[in-house]
């Protein structure tokens, strides 16, 4: 089927603020999703890709733009574009079909714009799923979405994170060639892993267009344990855990508690949790039994509610308390913040809300400054977006920025993806 575009009216305010959107072009096959990248090219637009529009506004905000003028490697500033240029935007939700599913070797091979709920309701079945639970954020997110978002969930720390399930891909680059890295089998060797490239880069680089994925076995039975812990004990005890036998698939810290997901043979949860309460008890702690309705609420906390700011803290899973430390002495009268945090993984989120858009960021930096300390960094995500006139949500850019305005220069010479998303300017 062919593509179809249509002129647009006002720009959408989620999908390209500051942009000026002249074209909108919705694919519904590979062949489709070429031309429209092919027809932005000799328009002469830069390209920004929409999926389920859940994440659109995190990090830095693409800007229409060509002949980018880079910020030095030491700069904590976005590079500025010049020539500013109109945008086509590439909406992916017509990219919608799961093209192959074999059970047996539980891999599939969907369209990046397929919505992920009913991708899993078209796997489920054959009793198996795509093991990714990312925050929904009151919306819909696609398989494309996540993977170029890099968002799993808490369920990351037993699966492994997107780049993990992704084997295979298909990406139309710039100039309309047609990239494939991968294949349909787990165990394949062959060639440069361009998955990994594509996988994060927030659409900066191609138009994702195809995705083959590893699954796995749907749960026989699911166990969720809550253990009131504040940040240093939870810190003490996560270390333990990391070291210790028992295996759980998440381990979250919220609310001055832990929460833990078991799952696998009924059979063999009783042994686990017998493990996971002595293990508690060594360290003074008391384990509950919950229900597993409490994740979807854990999980979203991770989005942060419409308006807030979400700043993303990566540390050592064991430096939980020293972050939460931090985020107390940052925090002033006029901000409210809550930490929620993937425990295992040493990924935490901080919600702001309140205090104007210069108290936020003053607060961002300080908080900033002591996880550097850790050996950390942190990134902004969503945000208003009058916080971008007081700090860059990316930080200053790390040893590898020149490697990365490489790759850009590569595989998108003229920067017509998403120009100045990605960190640097990039």
């Amino acid at each position: 089927m062919p593509s179809r575009s249509e002129a647009a009216g006002p720009n959408p305010p989620d999908l390209a603020a500051g942009a000026d959107v002249v074209t909108v072009a919705r694919p519904t096959d590979l062949a489709g999703a070429r031309d429209a990248v092919v027809t932005a090219g000799t328009a002469g637009t830069s390209v920004l890709i929409r999926g389920g529009g859940t994440k659109l506004g995190w990090w830095a905000r693409p800007r229409g733009g060509s002949s980018p003028v880079e910020a030095g490697p030491s700069s904590g500033r976005a590079s500025s574009v010049d020539n500013q240029r109109p945008s086509t935007v590439i909406d992916t939700r017509g990219l919608d079909q799961l093209i192959h599913h074999e059970p047996g070797d539980m891999t599939a091979t969907v369209q990046a714009g397929m919505r992920l709920d009913l991708l899993q309701a078209a796997l489920a079945p054959a009793g198996q799923w795509l093991a990714i639970d990312p925050p929904r954020r009151g919306g819909v997110v696609t398989v494309g979405g996540v993977f170029a978002a890099n968002d799993a969930g808490p369920r990351r720390f037993g699966y492994g994170g997107v780049r993990d399930l992704v084997i295979g891909s298909t990406t139309v680059l710039a100039d309309g060639a047609v990239s494939r890295s991968g294949g349909t089998v787990i165990k394949n060797v062959a060639g440069y892993d361009l998955n990994k490239l594509w996988c994060g880069s927030l659409g900066t680089l191609g138009l994702v267009v195809e995705l083959t994925v590893r699954l796995h076995p749907l749960p026989e039975a699911t166990k969720t344990v809550r253990i009131p812990a504040a940040a240093a004990s939870a810190s003490s005890f996560v270390t333990d855990l990391l070291a210790s036998p028992v295996e759980c698939v998440a381990v979250e810290w919220s609310g001055d508690a832990l929460v833990i997901q078991l799952e696998g043979r009924a059979a063999g949860l009783d042994a686990r949790l017998d493990q996971l309460a002595r293990l508690a008890g060594e360290h003074g702690l008391e384990p509950e039994l919950v229900d597993d309705d409490v994740w979807p609420a854990l999980r979203e906390a991770h989005g942060g509610a419409p308006g807030a700011t979400v700043v993303r803290a990566s540390t050592l899973p064991s430096q939980l308390g020293a972050v939460s430390d931090a985020l107390a002495a940052a925090a002033g009268t006029d901000v409210s913040v809550t930490l929620h945090s993937h425990a295992g993984l040493g990924l935490h989120d901080a919600v702001l809300t309140g205090g104007d858009a210069s108290t936020q960021a003053a607060v961002i930096g300080t908080l900033r400054t002591a996880v550097e300390a850790l050996g950390g960094h942190v990134v902004v995500r969503d945000r208003p977006p009058e916080l971008d006139d007081h700090l860059d949500p990316w930080g200053v850019p790390g040893s590898a920025i020149e490697l990365m305005r490489s790759v850009k220069r590569a595989v998108d010479p003229e920067w017509r993806f998403a120009p100045g998303r990605f960190v640097g300017g990039i």
